[in-house]
């Protein structure tokens, strides 16, 4: 596949997730940690047209300057923004308006493409694929947040699927004590957190071969989980008191009997499909009352290779910290991923709402222990 080609079906593939929507979709920002749809189709497009376009294109005219401030998210380089919660705010540029820009900078990337290109503006077309398909991800799950809060809870489609087919094996794997490397290696892409690859020592541990199920989950609530204050962290067991949290993101009790949202609509709990949308804290409590724990992500990159993943994002016991010898790229893209290193946890794996061709066992995704509105969840281990 050519870059062109890559470029095009990537870039049509953020406006078929896109599809079901109405046109009101688009604008709501229910709570600051969900973008509106809109915003990320116009802030993907903004970030080809701002470092790629405008510093290698010389004949290519700016769709419209006011875009810079509406479309940057957190570069600090590139100029002052929109602060984040005021996104649900921006009733313009329309819709239409945004799919037009869109159009206007895909015509100008397929022009710019159809000529030679430095080794550095492939590496910047790179990692503009992978920033898309990050939105992607984030535009599937800020989607289902926002219908998931109306309260008709309205169906985004019965077509997309939020548990893979496949048999999981139980029980635990025994890894041995030992020095293991860790990071990327190899010659594809990888995201700069991703790197130096290193050593790391291991003593002995055991992991599960599954994730935790909505039906070990409920026994977890069943049994006072959020209410028995052992369990927590301190400040997981305020954050629970604080905001009256009593079951996982989505989940409904109605007539006595569990409900959750989902892609396609409000449904019964399926208490075979991995328990999703829950917070570090809620996942820390779960391994707490299991008598066990959750794996660093060191041992769960040694492990990944002996068990099944990529159906929810599982939280780890690492914090998200920089990798010796890591080093910060120069200008903008410098600001992508090491100065959000501080007050979060690494997550492994991936989700059902990751892209394909998005997920490799060295990827480090990265959260605020209280957010559960991802396709999140649980592997325990001891």
């Amino acid at each position: 596949m050519t870059l062109l080609e890559e470029y095009l079906q990537i870039r049509k593939y953020s406006e078929q997730i896109c599809e079901p929507l109405q046109t009101e979709d688009y604008v709501v920002q229910p709570v600051v940690d969900v973008s509106p749809p809109k915003w990320h189709l116009g802030h993907t497009t903004w970030f080809f047209e701002t470092f790629i376009l405008k510093p290698f294109s010389g004949n290519y005219q700016t769709y419209n300057d006011d875009y810079n401030f509406v479309f940057n998210s957190y570069y600090e380089t590139v100029g002052n923004r929109v602060i984040r919660t005021d996104r649900g705010n921006l009733s313009r540029p329309s819709v239409n308006e945004i799919y037009q820009y869109r159009a206007y900078v895909d015509e100008a990337m397929t022009i710019f493409l159809t000529a030679p290109l430095k080794d550095e503006v492939k590496e910047l077309l790179v990692l503009g694929f992978n920033h898309e398909q990050q939105h992607q991800e984030l535009l599937l799950t800020d989607i289902k947040y926002i219908l998931g809060n109306n309260p008709l809870f309205p169906v985004y489609t019965k077509d997309k699927k939020e548990v893979l087919a496949g048999e999981n094996e139980s029980g635990l794997i025994d890894i041995s004590a030992g020095i293991y490397e860790i990071g990327y290696e190899g010659k594809g892409f990888s995201f700069d957190n991703e790197l130096n690859r290193h050593q790391v020592y291991l003593h002995d541990f055991a992991i599960s071969k599954t994730l935790v199920s909505n039906a070990g989950f409920l026994e977890f609530i069943k049994a006072g989980g959020y209410e028995n204050f052992n369990y927590w962290h301190a400040e997981g067991w305020d954050w629970v008191k604080t905001n009256h949290i009593t079951s996982p993101t989505y989940w409904h009790l109605i007539d006595e009997e569990w409900f959750n949202y989902t892609l396609g609509g409000l449904l019964p709990i399926d208490p075979e499909a991995p328990v999703s949308h829950i917070s570090y804290y809620e996942a820390y409590a779960y391994a707490s009352w299991r008598g066990m724990r959750l794996p660093t992500e060191f041992e769960w990159e040694v492990a990944a290779k002996s068990f099944n993943w990529g159906e929810r994002w599982e939280w780890t016991e690492s914090a998200y910290l920089p990798y010796p010898g890591f080093s910060k790229a120069p200008g903008a893209i410098g600001e992508y991923n090491g100065k959000f290193m501080v007050n979060q946890k690494v997550l492994r794996g991936a989700s059902i709402a990751t892209p394909q061709n998005h997920s490799r066992i060295t990827y480090r995704n990265f959260f605020h222990p209280q957010l559960r509105w991802q396709y999140t969840g649980i592997r325990l281990a001891k």
